[in-house]
């Protein structure tokens, strides 16, 4: 018995390092959940906010590799399987889309901008010695920055 043990842990160590087992959890969630929804039942109709919120959700999830995530948001909310376009995205939302902001989920452009504007209200002023890159914390991440260290 011990060595069934043994085996076991070994195994569940191994797909840990790997970083496998996490993927397998999410991936059995998954399936358990389509397993159990029922398709006969219907979704309740999206509002045009949910409509534009979950397919922010859904670019943000799918950028950082949450694949399952994804598929058991839209199973779950009636969300359409196509996404929404981002240019028409930016336009609801009323967001200008630059070249270094298209490389990454409208989320994170809508969170610095927030950022930035909380930062302005408390009075928080760039100096000549902070950078851009310094004073902002997605840039500081690197996710809104172009090579120069600028937006």
């Amino acid at each position: 018995m011990a060595t069934v043990d043994a085996l076991k842990k070994a195994l569940t160590d191994t797909l840990e390092t790997k970083g496998v087992m996490g993927e397998l959890k999410a991936r059995v969630r998954t399936e358990v959940f389509r397993a159990l929804d029922d398709p006969t039942a219907t979704k309740p109709k999206l509002s045009n906010e949910n409509l534009l919120i979950n397919d922010l959700i859904r670019e943000y999830l799918i950028f950082n590799d949450y694949k399952y995530t994804d598929s058991v948001l839209v199973a779950e909310t009636g969300q359409p399987e196509v996404q929404l376009h981002r240019d028409f995205l930016c336009q609801e939302l009323n967001v200008a889309d630059t070249e270094s902001s298209a490389k990454v989920p409208l989320l994170y452009s809508l969170l610095d901008s927030f950022m930035h504007q909380q930062s302005e209200k408390a009075g928080i002023v760039e100096t000549s010695s902070t950078t851009k890159k310094e004073s902002s914390s997605l840039g500081h991440h690197g996710l809104l920055m172009d090579d120069r260290g600028e937006k």
